[in-house]
């Protein structure tokens, strides 16, 4: 079942929903995890793979993995996903992004 929710994450609202998914039970203990270690892991994983896939950038990535995009970036490195998976004209995207948050951080 999909529904929509609201949660606040770093002062701004963001709307999610949510994903069952079934899986064996007691599952949670083969891999030496409590049910809510677990479905964090799943997220980072699947943010992982679809950010490997070229399918989302490293910000939506991040933002299912809820961490931001530096640690999102440190976790690349730790799975040897490389983080320069990017076409040009995406790559020159974010760092405008990136650049414009400095600014505004500058700014402060």
């Amino acid at each position: 079942m999909m529904y929509n929710k609201f949660i606040k994450e770093k002062d701004k609202l963001m709307k999610t929903e949510e994903l069952k998914i079934k899986y064996p039970s007691g599952f949670e203990l083969a891999v030496h995890m409590t049910k809510e270690e677990m479905e964090q892991h799943i997220r980072l994983i699947a943010a992982l793979k679809m950010f490997e896939l070229g399918k989302v950038s490293s910000g939506k990535a991040a933002e299912l993995a809820g961490i931001s995009r530096v640690e999102f970036f440190e976790v690349c490195g730790r799975y040897r996903v490389s983080v320069f998976n990017y076409p040009p004209e995406e790559a020159e995207k974010e760092l405008f992004k990136d650049l414009e948050t400095v600014r505004k951080i500058n700014r402060r």
